[in-house]
């Protein structure tokens, strides 16, 4: 018991190694973060669980700007967010209320404009046709409009089942802002088709009107994305594809009496021939994606009925019909996970970039990877047990350097963390940093030749731990920024050296400080 308490360094360091290994090794995590389709990583399908990112499995990344203006300092004089949206919207050309977004906080007003081919000049005059004095209009769009592309990126991705995809801010050091996105094992075509899409979902009542003697059409958005509680899985059995969708209970009475008013809920129901003749049919329902009609369909009479009735309010479900699987599941994907307020600039005339990886050469810098680790490990050996004749001193180092390794390849498996080029490199920077934080322990130790009183021993380690505790406090907060800011590839390098100095500090030395101990040192 008393060998236990003295040397708990050593227990918790096992500890951390059975866990680490566990999170490798054990099947139950197999299917975890990036298996699933979630956003995250690559999984890899070997005897690990780690995950691997673009560099190490091959796929596809973009990087491009979003589109877009900001006048900041608007003056809204009273109106609401989403009157001045519409008011903005009428006085540009080619824009609508979806292009426009108005944001007032306690600190800030701004209105963006995500329309495409609209001039600053342009965006002025519009502001100034409304009635809003405005500061300062500038090129980009604001933060919370990129975090919240981010965001239903990261849920088209996942709604696609793309296994391993990432969609993340970067900021460049001139502070230009990016938007990448990368997709292990896709190909360029699929992913950009995936990205450039705002991904509108609306549906429409289309219906006949007559206007000075004359049979019109009218088409009147009765549904738009936010207005969806639940969306179903495709069903694809012995009919037409279709999503079955839960309007939300606050929308549905609204939505009932829109439909029963324009004719699409009338008695009987509604036959829609709009593929054939659209300016010859019974009222339809419209369902728009991107602002394409993708498909066109009538009501049933039970249906209708129950709208009539007022019933169908209570129990608000219907489905949406596709004329393929293909369609029908862009509709499920874009409904769950909803519009982008701007689109990607994929011209590449602002600094976008794309770029692909072919799976091959992806194994060949895991293989690449593997062996410089490798090396790094066998040079490192060499030079301890150059610098020290002793194998009681040489061999826990080692040992306890690559136990470093091993949990920080656990603590990437268990958090799905992808391992690319980035993150290699902070390996072997922390196997280097990790040596030589032990040769600062054994020199410091030893340096003053016996060493067997225990007392003696402490006094020293506890010297050298002050140094190396001090050289990582110093690591950490030169890898702070790097590891906070979106600076693409460098964020992973950081972020996993700061976890291995915590480690060593926290786990390792004073492990490694107890094996030494209980080798050099007698018990008085």
């Amino acid at each position: 018991m008393a060998g236990l308490r003295d040397n708990w360094r050593v227990a918790l360091l096992v500890v951390f190694l059975l866990v680490s290994t566990f999170a490798l090794f054990s099947p139950t995590l197999a299917g975890g973060a990036g298996s699933d389709g979630g956003v995250g990583n690559a999984t890899d399908s070997g005897p690990t669980n780690l995950q691997f990112g673009l560099e190490l499995s091959g796929g596809t990344r973009i990087r491009a700007p979003l589109v877009g203006l900001t006048a900041e300092g608007v003056q809204f004089g009273g109106d609401q967010p989403r009157v001045v949206e519409q008011n903005v919207a009428s006085n540009l050309q080619g824009a609508t209320v979806t292009d426009v977004i108005a944001r007032q906080s306690a600190n800030s007003t701004s209105v963006e404009v995500t329309a495409e081919n609209v001039t600053q000049q342009e965006f002025r005059t519009a502001l100034q046709s409304a009635g809003y004095g405005f500061g300062t209009v500038r090129d980009g769009v604001t933060d919370a409009t990129r975090e919240e592309v981010v965001r239903i990126l990261s849920d088209k991705i996942n709604q696609a089942g793309l296994s391993g995809g990432s969609v993340q801010q970067v900021t460049t050091a001139t502070g230009q802002h990016f938007i990448r996105v990368e997709v292990p094992n896709r190909d360029t075509s699929e992913v950009r088709q995936l990205v450039s899409e705002r991904g509108t979902v609306v549906v429409q009542a289309y219906y006949p009107v007559e206007e000075n003697g004359t049979r019109t059409y009218r088409s009147e958005v009765v549904l738009q994305q936010n207005d969806f509680q639940t969306i179903g899985s495709v069903q694809d059995q012995g009919s037409a594809p279709s999503v079955p969708v839960t309007i939300k209970s606050s929308v549905a009475p609204e939505l009932q009496r829109s439909l029963v008013e324009t004719g699409v809920a009338q008695p009987g129901g509604t036959s829609c021939t709009y593929d054939q003749n659209p300016n010859s049919t019974q009222p339809c329902l419209l369902l728009v994606v991107n602002g394409d009609v993708v498909n066109a369909f009538g009501m049933d009479g039970g249906l209708a009925s129950s709208m009539r009735s007022g019933e169908w309010a209570n129990s608000p479900e219907f489905v949406l019909t596709a004329r393929n699987t293909s369609e029908a599941q862009q509709v499920a994907i874009n409904l769950r996970a909803g519009a982008l307020p701007a689109k990607l600039d994929l011209s590449g005339e602002d600094g976008g970039t794309t770029s692909y990886v072919s799976p091959s050469q992806g194994e060949s810098f895991k293989i690449d990877s593997l062996i410089t680790g490798i090396v790094a490990v066998l040079a490192v050996s060499g030079v301890v047990f150059v610098r020290y004749s002793d194998v009681k001193v040489a061999a826990p180092m080692i040992v306890t350097a690559l136990s470093e390794v091993v949990i920080l390849l656990g603590a990437a498996a268990a958090i799905g963390y992808p391992l690319d080029l980035s993150v290699i490199a902070g390996f072997i920077a922390v196997i280097g940093t990790g040596v030589d934080d032990l040769i600062i322990i054994a020199d410091e130790v030893m340096a003053e030749g016996d060493v067997s009183s225990r007392r003696i021993f402490q006094s020293r380690f506890r010297k050298a731990f002050w140094v190396i505790g001090a050289a990582a406090a110093t690591t950490i907060v030169a890898m702070s920024p790097l590891a906070v800011l979106s600076l693409g590839d460098l964020q992973g390098f950081a972020i996993f050296t700061i976890l291995g100095v915590l480690i060593g500090v926290l786990v390792t030395r004073p492990a490694y400080g107890d094996i030494l101990r209980s080798l050099t040192t007698i018990d008085r």
